[in-house]
């Protein structure tokens, strides 16, 4: 990768986490880059339409070009088509927050979600997001279908964060980790409560074909007062269908269907059967 385009991509990754705009100072320092280069970087990127200089008081922010492209991506790419009537069903039969993470490399991406809840309190994070592999259901969903080794890799390259942005079940190990998805593999599903974070619970499942890569994760989440223990484990049947239901579908989408082409070592059916 040449230096420019490492910069500019660093940047654009750095003001994803400042939507109210970064100073130069601010950002030449995180990023360790030169205060003269970063400013080209920058002006470069403005000639572009990529950034913005806010005229108060001269921070650096994203324009929405980014977003659109990545909207207009996901539109093209058949996904939400696909996804979203399922999603709809699920949330209304949990009343609460469904979503679709697809598998995109080493990542795990937030791209569609229904909201079924109708009141009380409503959880629902920004889309877009990259899950932490090691705490969110999500993660697990995924992990649990790899070899131990693939995922002990995975969650290690990614780090498992500061234990205080989570919530006070989050694995603060590998050790800890991998106990984890062996309980989910039993199960056939992943099954949290104030992991993610305090006070939220979460179950997801893969969304897969056989012996297949797994394509993506379906997430259901919602306050652990409500979706208690016991409810989750009421709605796995639902969400074990409707991930049944998007893996048979996935062919339809080349985004879900792009995941396949990797090597992931996959463990075989009999890990995830319940």
């Amino acid at each position: 990768m040449s230096g420019s385009l490492e910069k500019s991509l660093a940047i654009f990754e750095y003001l994803c986490e400042y939507p109210d705009g970064a100073p130069l100072a601010q950002i030449s320092k995180d990023l360790n880059q030169l205060r003269s280069g970063c400013h080209r970087t920058l002006h470069e990127l403005i000639k572009y339409g990529y950034i913005r200089q806010l005229p108060l008081r001269g921070e650096y922010a994203l324009t929405t070009k980014l977003a659109s492209m990545g909207l207009s991506f996901l539109s093209k790419s058949g996904i939400v088509d696909i996804s979203q009537p399922i999603l709809n069903r699920l949330a209304k039969e949990s009343e609460e927050l469904v979503r679709l993470a697809i598998v995109d490399g080493e990542r795990l991406t937030l791209v569609s979600k229904a909201q079924g809840a109708k009141s009380g309190l409503l959880y629902d994070p920004d889309m877009g997001l990259d899950l932490r592999l090691s705490c969110s259901a999500g993660g697990h969903a995924w992990l649990m279908t790899l070899s131990e080794d693939k995922a002990i890799e995975l969650v290690t390259r990614q780090g498992m964060g500061d234990p205080k942005n989570f919530g006070p079940g989050a694995p603060t190990s590998i050790k800890a980790f991998v106990k984890m998805l062996q309980e989910h593999r039993k199960r056939g599903y992943s099954l949290i409560q104030d992991v993610y974070a305090l006070g939220m619970s979460s179950m997801a499942a893969p969304v897969h074909k056989g012996n297949e890569q797994t394509t993506g994760v379906l997430i259901v989440a919602g306050p652990s007062n409500r979706l208690t223990t016991k409810r989750m484990t009421q709605l796995a049947p639902s969400l074990m269908s409707a991930a049944e239901e998007l893996a048979l579908a996935s062919n339809a989408s080349p985004l879900l269907k792009s995941a396949n082409l990797g090597t992931w070592g996959n463990l075989s059916d009999k890990t995830l059967t319940r």
